[in-house]
């Protein structure tokens, strides 16, 4: 599966989620918000190795979801959340234990050998039907990535953005955040992200909109020299919610919403996003 695929919002809904799955996480519910449950060597909460927390995200984990392949450590955005929930649900770090996983199999069916799963997971329905998603984390914006010999590479207004051609993924939101934002002079539509991203290669054209994680991800590991330009103002309604990934009917799913709930509440995600997905990366957002 391609970065696009897992960032892309499916369109077809299907069945609702089960409600039992939610009612077999109420025995293990665990208090959280400003004060964290209780020491999960007290067994408060059912994980796969009892007094745990077993992680997991993809190999490589890249900046700025996690700093140098490292997800103990704490820095980087995903790092970060995940260390803050795991000290909401109790457990120190001397009892968070880091694994990988692939993508793909994180979101399949089937038990797990971890208790969640965090690498950019975009919350879908069709997803719903296999795995259990906690309360988002992240909600992305819009952004302008390209390389570092475009002439977009020294935009700094969205002004200046329209004076060059850029290129966009036909019926998605950043379509209609570019189309608003840009307007449709120089804007090229394609079929998809992977294409947008062959034109930008081929210089058809000089900058693409896509999520924010997805600019990340295609400026680091994808393009020769690639660069985040910015975020696009006010491009955040409707974008793709980023969420853990537990599995089926996990006993943990509404611990692990509730402590993200209470960081949410209290400002933790929106410091760590500052820190982590702003400041760290130089992705202003556009005059």
């Amino acid at each position: 599966m391609t970065v696009f695929a897992r960032l892309r919002r499916t369109a077809a809904l299907t069945a609702v989620v089960a409600a039992t799955a939610l009612s077999l996480t109420a025995c293990a519910f665990a208090p959280t918000g400003s004060d964290p449950a209780a020491p999960a060597s007290e067994g408060a909460l059912q994980t796969v190795t009892p007094g745990k927390l077993t992680i997991a995200t993809g190999e490589p984990a890249f900046s700025p979801w996690v700093e140098n392949d490292d997800p103990a450590s704490g820095e980087g955005f995903e790092a970060a959340v995940a260390d803050a929930v795991a000290t909401q649900l109790g457990f120190d770090k001397e009892n968070v234990v880091w694994v990988r996983s692939t993508f793909d199999s994180a979101i399949a069916p089937g038990a797990k050998d971890w208790d969640l799963n965090l690498q950019q997971f975009s919350i879908t329905e069709e997803r719903k039907q296999a795995v259990d998603f906690s309360s988002p984390y992240y909600t992305t914006t819009q952004a302008v990535v390209t390389t570092g010999s475009s002439p977009a590479a020294s935009a700094t207004t969205v002004a200046e953005l329209k004076n060059v051609p850029v290129g966009v993924m036909s019926a998605t939101t950043s379509y209609s955040v570019a189309e608003e934002q840009l307007g449709t002079a120089n804007l090229s539509v394609f079929n998809s992200n992977d294409d947008a991203v062959a034109a930008l290669q081929a210089g058809q054209v000089d900058a693409i909109v896509v999520d924010l994680p997805t600019a990340f991800y295609l400026a680091g590991a994808v393009l020769d020299d690639g660069e985040v330009v910015g975020q696009l103002p006010d491009s955040s309604a409707g974008g793709d919610e980023l969420a853990f990934v537990l599995p089926k009917g996990s006993a943990l799913t509404a611990p692990v919403s509730e402590a993200v709930d209470a960081l949410r509440a209290d400002g933790t995600l929106d410091e760590l996003q500052q820190k982590w997905l702003a400041d760290a990366v130089d992705a202003p957002v556009l005059g």
